[in-house]
């Protein structure tokens, strides 16, 4: 592939609902400009977007694909994200990177959640965006009902860009709003045709709400519009991309991707009307200075650039996805990573068409290319030159809030299973691995219960090995509510030298739970030597990590040694520790035992229309409401109080309440003694693993 300088280059992200039909536009575009040599499509697993396994095998996108592709003398660099949300994190990297996003929308279903999800994440990094319509070649495809729900929505600012022709129920042609033309498909060919006469109406109406966006652009178009003046082609031009690229315009184009009719129009759109990097400012912090630097995608500044994206593929390697800020790239240059500390002699340049690697001799500022064998460089790190080192802020990422523990089903296959981990957690960064050695279990987090299956599903198939997946354990405690004054005599004979240890403990509840114990003591006259002292805190040390009632680590109990006996040949550290934990096992069961379970602050944004039936789903799990405050566009953050026993699967019992409306994220934040029922369920279910044997 040729290089391209900055204003010659488009970097565009593909977003919207799952199966609304981004990889399928992504493929039509690729054949169009000579990518491929024939139409893939999903269900036959041959698309150039989704070329992972997992892909092929579910039929929907996983992972973001990155697919440059040559148009008019434009490199516009197509990033085809996924639309179900579990895989949210591939979406934030690649809208990171991109300056501009088709959000595409089925003709059929019309607006969905992914198409709002999309629209605020647009508007959270701030991007141009136009609205490409799928499945036009459908029946039942309504593109006015798409553009009435989406004006509805979102304001005047949507603009029908070209509006469809329709002859026996069949979609044969488009018209040009701005140039008032129509055009008819024969074949492979467009040809110019006759405006139907019922679309001229809405054609005038179309037109007018352009005129009047160009008229705002300027005081002179201003007084050129209400003089009567019409504009020149190229001025409605010039002035609808400065209207895209401020946002105040939101093009709507349409087509049909497995006919490759309107994709010609939408690639020349993407040329005309989106910005190239000139037009977008980006700034790092220059760590040698502490000055910010204006990178601005400026050619002529130092080298800079950033890591977007990781891949990590069995078959094609490791390859580090980088955006150029400043500068020009090019093979065999050092750069230094700044978040790793260390320099990186970068080797060959590539570009990805998928997953095919094309070696290139340069990357100008603003472009998307790929590097191999970077030594432990991560997603989000920046790399510069060593005079001036520029580190530019981390892409905002989703946290992962679901979990489920997970079991190697063959021990050698253990370490394997850790290290592959490892890479995926380089691939996707909302995937987490957490060893709860609490519980002895090891948990992996993602983005859902899909999200979850879908790495054990590559875990076998592409790396073989295998993982079950099962609910986790939640961390109870043990306490006690109440006062006990107990002794034990640990006393054993067995030939020569004896065990003797002998104390009188009381046991409390100390009124501070992030402590396990709080020990003293009160002997008086020597009853118990002060050398054994140590050995009692040692014997209560142990006890606390297993409690005698659900074998639960015990907290909040407060240990007095009063009195006790010794013996001067058979006492021992050993026989006063055995005594220790007798004793507590002993006293903590006459003082009133408890179980606590772990509560979680959890925060539920929701639009205002599902609060009643978030509210009335948290109070069946527990929950207690503390209260509502208001959020952007039109939404409510709900908070509650919720033992974390009951937020297991609430990521899909939420979406399935709100359509995936619906987000939340909690964090642990005290105890609380469990209620009854839940109590006696968890003593039950561990009753074998409360021993009371000691073994000296």
């Amino acid at each position: 592939m040729k290089v391209y300088t900055t204003d010659k280059i488009r970097n565009v992200v593909l977003l919207g609902h799952g199966g609304s039909g981004k990889t399928s536009l992504l493929e039509a575009m690729a054949y169009l400009s000579g990518i491929t040599s024939r139409l893939g499509k999903v269900t036959d697993g041959n698309t150039i977007g989704d070329f992972g396994k997992e892909e092929q095998k579910r039929q929907f996108s996983i992972s973001t694909s990155l697919v440059p592709i040559e148009w008019d003398d434009v490199k516009i660099n197509i990033l085809d994200s996924p639309g179900y949300f579990d895989f949210v994190g591939e979406v934030e990297e690649a809208v990171s990177a991109a300056a501009a996003a088709v959000i595409v929308v089925n003709g059929k279903s019309g607006i969905e959640v992914g198409t709002e999800k999309a629209w605020e994440l647009c508007e959270k990094y701030k991007l141009p965006r136009m609205f490409y319509v799928s499945n036009m070649d459908v029946d039942n495809a309504s593109f006015r009902q798409v553009v009435e729900d989406l004006t509805e929505k979102y304001g005047k600012k949507i603009a029908p860009f070209h509006l469809p022709i329709r002859e026996n129920e069949k979609f044969v042609g488009y018209i040009n709003v701005i140039t008032e033309t129509g055009n008819r498909w024969q074949g492979k060919e467009v040809v110019p045709c006759e405006i139907p006469e019922y679309n001229k109406a809405n054609l005038s109406l179309c037109r007018e709400t352009l005129m009047e966006a160009i008229a705002e652009t300027s005081e002179d178009f201003m007084e050129r519009y209400f003089g009567g003046e019409s504009f020149s082609e190229a001025e409605i031009r010039a002035a609808l991309h400065k209207n895209v690229v401020d946002g105040s315009i939101v093009p709507i184009s349409m087509g049909s991707s497995v006919l490759c009719q309107g994709i010609y129009t939408l690639l020349d759109d993407i040329v005309k009307y989106f910005p190239s990097p000139k037009e977008r400012k980006i700034a790092g912090i220059n760590v040698k200075t502490n000055e910010i630097y204006q990178a601005d995608y400026d050619f002529s500044k130092a080298k800079s650039t950033y890591i977007f994206k990781t891949i990590v593929d069995p078959f094609i390697g490791k390859y580090s996805l980088i955006k150029v800020c400043s500068g020009v790239i090019k093979p065999d240059d050092l750069l230094f990573n700044i978040d790793q500390d260390v320099e990186e002699k970068i080797g060959k340049l590539y570009v990805l068409q998928g997953n095919k690697p094309l070696e290139v001799s340069e990357l100008h500022a603003g472009d998307l290319g790929a590097l191999t064998k970077l030594s432990g460089a991560k997603t989000g790190d920046s790399l510069a030159t060593k005079q001036t080192p520029i580190k530019y802020a981390k892409a905002d990422i989703s946290k992962p809030y679901t979990y489920m523990r997970y079991k190697v089903y063959k021990k050698d296959e253990i370490d394997k299973v850790s290290q592959t981990l490892h890479k995926l957690m380089q691939e996707d960064l909302t995937l987490k691995v957490i060893n709860d050695s609490e519980n002895n279990q090891m948990l992996l987090y993602g983005m859902g219960s899909q999200h979850l299956e879908i790495i054990a599903s590559k875990l076998l198939n592409e790396y073989k090995v295998d993982i079950e997946l099962a609910k986790p354990k939640v961390a109870f405690r043990e306490t006690i509510k109440k006062a006990a004054d107990v002794e034990y005599k640990y006393k054993k004979q067995s030939g020569g030298h004896g065990q003797y240890g002998h104390v009188k403990m009381k046991f409390s509840f100390s009124g501070d739970l992030d402590k396990a114990y709080v020990f003293s003591e009160e002997v008086v006259g020597g009853a118990v030597p002060r050398n054994y002292f140590p050995a009692v805190e040692k014997g209560l040390q142990e006890s606390v990590l297993k409690g005698p009632l659900a074998a639960y680590p015990v907290v909040g109990v407060k240990a007095v040694l009063y009195d006790g006996s010794y013996h001067p040949v058979d006492s021992s550290e050993m026989a006063f520790k055995v005594a220790t934990i007798q004793a507590f096992k002993k006293g903590f069961m006459e003082a009133g035992p408890i179980l606590l379970e772990p509560i979680a602050l959890l925060k539920v944004t929701v639009p205002d229309s599902y609060t009643g039936d978030v509210m009335g789903d948290l109070n069946k799990r527990r929950g207690r409401v503390n209260g509502m405050s208001p959020a952007p566009m039109g939404k409510q953050i709900i908070e509650a109080d919720i033992p974390m026993t009951e937020l297991f699967n609430y990521c899909t019992d939420l979406r399935s309440m709100t359509g995936g409306r619906g987000e939340f994220e909690y964090e642990f934040v005290r105890y609380e003694q469990a209620p009854g029922d839940i109590q006696q369920k968890e003593i039950e279910e561990r009753a074998s693993k409360t021993d009371d044997n000691i073994e000296i």
